[in-house]
């Protein structure tokens, strides 16, 4: 018998037997799995459009910021500082995304949105709605304790199409002056969360103005996880999260967030700063989180 020809035929019936390809078939078939169940979600502060920003003006960046959230395959963005201007350019650059959110002064389309985008491909939106940062959220344009502008939080319940799990998303923007109204805001998230009385798979996000030792941080913990904290395979990219368009951030901590409840699981965190010919595509970096809900 020719041995080379035995050994040819033989060799993958033999390999196949002992357990090689099965093992490789698992390990792919795994790899397929979590691919389907992982849920992309980012928060970015884009920069409202400021033409007084020169050579960072929204014109010169919009093409950045839609290639970002295209390349990282998000699933649900989480816009704030975005006025109505830039989100019809989003929405053209995110054809195959839905947006949720109105303007912060009418109710429409005046005044900076904290919208919500999501990957129709992907989820469906069950119910969805605004309310303002203030002692009366249902008022429109209302502003809050000690704040300088009105706030708002976009609120959103998605379906997944593929689990069929429902994801209850917030989406907000909180006061870059008013130390109570910012303590508050969060009180007040916590408790429109409740209300709606989300079975699980609860998503907090937004720029909150704060760094983790102050009240906002603080008080969103007490009833959700910082998704850097329980990131598996630990943090990327910076920890400071604002750069002011300079060369890097300007510190180390973070103001902008994505906070979930506790049986969402996160396989990877990261801060996104990737430049352009060394300018951003905000002067807020991209937070990214890829998320297995149940």
């Amino acid at each position: 018998m020719n041995m080379t020809f035995y050994f040819t035929r033989t060799l993958p019936i033999f390999l196949l037997c002992i357990g090689f390809m099965p093992h490789n078939l698992q390990a792919q078939s795994l790899k397929q799995r979590v691919q389907a169940a992982h849920l992309n979600v980012m928060t970015f502060n884009i920069r409202f459009n400021n033409p007084r920003d020169s050579a960072n003006a929204w014109n010169f960046r919009k093409n950045f910021v839609g290639s970002q959230i295209l390349f990282h395959e998000v699933h649900i963005l989480g816009v704030q500082e975005a006025l109505y201007d830039q989100i019809q350019d989003l929405q053209e650059r995110l054809p195959a995304y839905r947006r949720l959110g109105v303007g912060r002064d009418d109710g429409a389309t005046k005044g900076e949105f904290s919208a919500i985008f999501f990957d129709s491909t992907r989820l469906e939106m069950v119910t969805s709605g605004t309310f303002w940062l203030s002692p009366t959220p249902s008022v429109v344009g209302s502003k809050g304790w000690d704040a300088a502008l009105p706030r708002i939080a976009t609120w959103a319940a998605l379906r997944d199409k593929r689990s069929k799990s429902i994801i209850t998303v917030i989406n907000t923007h909180f006061d870059h002056q008013g130390i109570q109204a910012r303590k508050e805001s969060a009180h007040l998230i916590l408790q429109k969360l409740a209300a709606m009385r989300p079975r699980a798979n609860s998503i907090v996000m937004g720029d909150l103005n704060s760094i983790p030792p102050d009240a906002p941080a603080t008080i969103f913990s007490s009833a959700l996880k910082d998704s850097k904290a329980i990131s598996l395979t630990g943090h990327y990219g910076p920890t400071g999260t604002f750069n002011g368009f300079e060369q890097s951030e300007l510190d180390d901590n973070p103001i902008d967030y994505i906070f979930v409840s506790s049986e969402i699981e996160v396989l990877q965190h990261a801060t996104l700063s990737q430049s352009w010919r060394g300018r951003f595509s905000s002067d807020h970096f991209p937070v990214f989180a890829r998320l297995r809900v149940k």
